[in-house]
C-alpha cells in the first residue's frame, strides 16, 4: 500500500536549513512496527504520523526516532502543523490541538509577511526536574573539560515538559563549538539513570540571539539534532524557574544547528506567576522540501 509523505525543514525560512522532518498526514492502517520501519528508513531525528483523534481533538500525532517512539517532540509537532496547513487541512490563522502520548499539544498557526507559515506550540506538561549529574560525567560525554561547564545558575540537570533532557550550561560559544559526543560517556550517563541520554548544551549570547544551543543523542541513531523544540522548551522552563522574578513573561531567540551547517531559529517564551512557571511555548517557521509516496 502507498502512503503520501511530505518532507519539510523546521525552525527555518530557508530550504535545507533547520531540522528535516518526514510527515505522513494519513497514517491510518500502519502498524507500530511499520511506523518504526518508516522512521528508520527516513533516518531523520524524528518522523511524524497523523492519525484520527481519540479524544475529540483535531488529530492524533505519533512521533518516532530511528530507534523508538517518543511521547512528545517540538520540531515534529511544529512541522506537522505546517504540513497540514500547507496542504489545506487547516486555514491559518487557527489554533489546533494534537493528541500526543505526553498529552495535548495546542499549536497556533499564523501567516507572516509573504504568506510564510509560522507555528507556535504550548508544551503538553509543566516543567519538572529529574537527576542532577556531575560535571565530570557530563564533560566526558561531550568531550570537554570540566571548567567549560558552568554551575552558577544550575548544575547539569534533567528537566522535561514532556520529554526529558539533561541541560548543561557552557562557558562560551567556543566551548559549544568544540563539543563532541563521546559514546562511552553517553553510555555512562545512561548507566547513571539519564534515560533517554539526550544532552542539551547551551551558552548565553548577545549576538542577535539570547542562546546558542546543541543537542546530542548518539545512542538514538542521531548524533546531533539541528533544532530541538522540546529541549529548548525544557531549557527556558528551567531558566524561568531559577529566575528570581516572581511573575512575568520572558522571551528568548535561540540558535541551533549552526555547527552542523543547518542553522535554525527557535522563538521561545514562558509565563511565570507567583514564582511558578505556568506556560512554556516555542515557535518558528518551516519550508516544504519534497512530496512523495512510500510503499509499505
Amino acid at each position: 500500500m502507498q502512503y503520501r509523505y511530505y518532507i519539510c525543514d523546521v525552525f527555518t525560512d530557508t530550504r535545507f536549513g533547520g531540522n528535516p522532518l518526514a510527515v505522513l498526514p494519513r497514517a491510518e492502517g500502519l502498524l507500530d512496527e511499520q511506523m518504526q520501519q518508516i522512521a528508520r528508513e527516513f533516518n531523520f531525528s524524528e518522523s511524524a504520523f497523523v492519525l484520527p483523534p481519540q479524544a475529540g481533538n483535531d488529530c492524533r500525532v505519533r512521533i518516532f526516532t530511528p530507534t523508538c517512539e517518543v511521547p512528545f517532540a517540538g520540531h515534529p509537532s511544529i512541522g506537522t502543523a505546517f504540513v497540514l496547513a500547507t496542504t489545506g487541512a487547516f486555514d491559518a490563522p487557527i489554533t489546533v490541538t494534537f493528541e500526543e502520548n505526553a498529552g495535548l499539544v495546542p499549536i497556533a498557526i499564523r501567516k507572516r509577511q509573504g504568506g510564510r507559515i509560522w507555528c507556535e506550540l504550548a508544551a503538553p506538561q509543566g516543567i519538572s526536574f529529574g537527576k542532577t549529574i556531575s560535571v565530570q560525567s557530563v564533560a566526558r560525554a561531550v568531550s570537554l573539560a570540566p571548567e567549560d561547564i558552568l554551575t552558577a545558575s544550575h548544575a547539569p540537570k534533567v528537566a522535561s515538559v514532556g520529554l526529558p533532557f539533561l541541560l548543561v550550561e557552557l562557558r562560551d560559544w567556543s566551548a559549544l563549538k568544540r563539543a563532541r559526543p563521546d559514546i562511552g560517556g553517553f553510555e555512562n550517563l545512561l548507566a547513571e539513570g539519564v534515560d533517554p541520554p539526550y544532552v542539551h548544551l547551551y551558552t548565553r549570547t548577545s549576538d542577535g540571539f539570547d542562546i546558542r544551543a546543541r543537542m546530542f543523542s548518539p545512542l538514538d541513531g542521531s548524533p546531533e539534532d539541528p533544532a530541538t523544540g522540546s529541549a529548548n522548551c525544557a531549557l527556558v522552563g528551567l531558566l524561568s524557574h531559577y529566575n528570581e522574578t516572581a511573575s512575568g513573561e520572558f522571551h528568548w531567540r535561540i540558535a541551533q544547528g549552526v555547527e552542523m551547517g543547518r542553522p535554525s531559529v527557535l522563538e521561545a517564551r514562558t509565563e511565570k506567576r507567583d514564582g511558578a512557571v505556568v506556560n512554556v511555548w516555542i515557535g518558528g517557521e518551516c519550508v516544504l522540501v519534497s512530496v512523495g509516496l512510500i510503499e509499505v
